[in-house]
């Protein structure tokens, strides 16, 4: 359920100058972040997108650090963005083919962790299919580790980045309503989003069909729905979900074209969100399935910003741990890894 946490009045109007330190060594999870954190990594996103928009589009504050890009799940949008966010900030960026790798060859992930560690890089982006394993490789090496998403448990980047893009249409976060719509069970995004959300007294609902609802899920939301039409109402954001295919196996819904008929964002449905409701999702999208085409590339949707927006928010929190300007505080206030409600919330591949 949503707190009476204390609203942050820099909510939007802080100044670069007055933004503190980060005193973590790694970004693991939401959950680890509280709003003051969470204020001044969006804070400083929002001037790293500013820079992007410059014709240099560079702050070498990593010049001379190494960046180490290890998915062991498929990934697009969240490599391709790490990596253009490390080189924007200067640093020699490596992504590591897991594939060709000597995981291949049965290495464990200490033996790979031990492996990259002698190497002396100063942070590693990991991304895996299992809960845990980000936090456990970050016990193993001596640089910076940032979770890019961990099985079932929290993809932390995604949740910032789609607080920004919130944030800058709406002009603040305290006092929204958000809907999260679609596959809720298997999704680590959800998570972190409802993490993150929750923190910022934003009204947070959760809406989808009872078989996509994980147990426990009461926990870490005001209100959960299977109706869109009670779901949306007077929402200011709504916010879609894939349909992850490979892991219903046809038994948690009838079909795709009936989880369309009932929870497929279209004109109707959206229009029980207020009018000036944006629509977001994570990528990548299932267009006549969750969402419909005419929404997904319609007027109220930020569904191209948020890509934009990924980038800058992994620019702040390269930044924040190893930038030059970063507090090094190597060894302490690690971010760990929560295990409320994780077992039931599984993996997307955004």
């Amino acid at each position: 359920m949503n707190k009476n946490l204390k609203t942050s009045s820099r909510l939007k109007t802080d100044k670069p100058n007055s933004i503190q330190k980060f005193n973590h060594k790694n970004l693991l999870a939401i959950s680890q972040l509280n709003q003051v954190e969470i204020v001044e990594l969006l804070d400083r996103a929002d001037e790293m997108a500013k820079v992007s928009l410059t014709p240099q589009n560079i702050i070498p504050s990593l010049k001379g650090k190494t960046q180490i890009n290890l998915f062991f799940e498929n990934s697009t949008r969240t490599q391709a963005s790490f990596e253009i966010a490390g080189k924007r900030l200067g640093a020699l960026v490596m992504n590591m083919n897991v594939q060709t790798s000597s995981l291949n060859k049965g290495e464990t992930l200490i033996d790979t962790a031990s492996t990259l560690n002698a190497m002396r890089p100063d942070v590693i982006v990991v991304r895996h299919s299992a809960s845990g394993a980000v936090e456990l490789l970050s016990q193993k090496v001596s640089c910076s580790v940032i979770n890019a998403g961990d099985g079932s448990h929290e993809h932390p980047t995604q949740a910032l980045l789609d607080a920004l893009t919130i944030r800058r249409h709406k002009k603040r976060l305290n006092g929204l309503t958000v809907a999260i719509c679609g596959d809720i069970a298997h999704s680590r995004v959800a998570r972190s989003n409802l993490m993150l959300l929750n923190a910022m007294n934003v009204r947070t609902r959760v809406i989808a069909p009872q078989t996509l609802l994980p147990k426990g899920i009461e926990n870490i939301c005001a209100e959960v729905f299977t109706d869109m039409k009670k779901g949306l109402k007077d929402a200011d954001v709504v916010m879609m979900l894939r349909l992850q295919h490979e892991r219903t196996d046809g038994q948690l819904i009838p079909s795709a074209r009936e989880f369309y008929h009932f929870y497929g964002l279209d004109k109707k449905k959206l229009s029980y969100a207020k009018p000036d409701a944006i629509v977001m999702h994570p990528g990548p999208m299932n267009r006549g399935v969750e969402i419909d085409p005419s929404i997904a590339d319609g007027a109220q949707a930020v569904i191209t910003e948020q890509v934009e927006m990924g980038v800058a928010v992994r620019m702040a929190v390269l930044n924040s741990l190893v930038g030059k300007s970063a507090h090094n505080n190597m060894g302490h206030n690690n971010m760990g890894h929560n295990n409320m409600g994780h077992n039931n919330m599984g993996q997307e591949n955004e």
